[in-house]
């Protein structure tokens, strides 16, 4: 469901236009709303599989909105379409990314949340492929801008990676250290970061590469959690943390 093999596709770029985001699911607060959460899938699945399982969540203060991903040809599968944030070729730190896709999909993705009532806090996360996009959604809030120079326009409070990945993790530190601003907002957004260290699609090192980096960009107030013989999925454990950090950062009544 969630195929992302690092080690096969020959990197090359797929050519690119104009793709349609698909169906997006909601999951309404069952309490007083108190946050609003863009979640993110993982490449080849849609927001239907993980709106059920945030549905079942401790959270009655949260709203869920769970989109999905443009049907795209991906390199790393040998150009077959199938439902992704960007394209990608191969995790590496030095292979192309493809900022152009993530500037979209994060563009939909803060658009989603420009309507949420002003009293609502807002915030990102994803598996895999979405965490690799909600992060690069918070390197694009704390610079103020995409990566294409248009401003953000969303205040994020929360940030939650699941098995994922930083794309363009070379010009982070870079990007965020020019401005005091922008150092000011990375320091202030609080970020989860959870990883198997069996995950056999996006290796360990990865989530753990990610965490070094941002965390030298100056995102401070990041959580970085591993678990033993846990490969690319989730497991209630894991989601506990999840709903408890949620809890503890947002300030959400009414949790555990």
């Amino acid at each position: 469901m969630n195929y992302l093999n690092p080690s096969t596709g020959s990197g090359s770029r797929a050519s690119r236009g104009t793709f349609e985001f698909g169906r997006t699911y909601v999951v309404r607060p069952k309490g007083k709303h108190q946050a609003t959460i863009v979640w993110l899938h993982g490449l080849g699945d849609n927001g239907s599989s993980w709106s059920q399982l945030l549905e079942s969540l401790p959270l009655p203060n949260i709203k869920w909105i769970c989109p999905t991903a443009p049907t795209r040809p991906v390199a790393i599968l040998g150009g077959f379409p199938c439902t992704a944030w960007f394209d990608v070729g191969e995790l590496s730190d030095d292979g192309p990314d493809d900022f152009e896709g993530l500037d979209s999909s994060v563009a939909h993705i803060a658009n989603l949340l420009s309507t949420e009532p002003a009293d609502v806090k807002l915030g990102i996360g994803g598996f895999s492929m979405g965490a690799a996009t909600a992060l690069y959604s918070a390197t694009c809030f704390a610079q103020g801008k995409y990566g294409n120079g248009n401003t953000y326009p969303v205040n994020l409070r929360a940030i939650i990676g699941l098995s994922g990945w930083l794309p363009g993790s070379r010009n982070v530190r870079n990007k965020i250290e020019g401005s005091l601003e922008a150092a000011r907002r990375a320091a202030s957004l609080p970020i989860l970061l959870c990883h198997g260290m069996c995950d056999e699609v996006v290796p360990y090192k990865y989530g753990e590469r990610s965490t070094l980096v941002l965390n030298s960009a100056g995102f401070r107030n990041l959580a970085f959690k591993k678990y033993d013989g846990l490969g690319h999925y989730t497991v209630p454990r894991e989601m506990d943390e999840v709903c408890n950090w949620l809890s503890a950062r947002l300030g959400l009544e009414g949790c555990r």
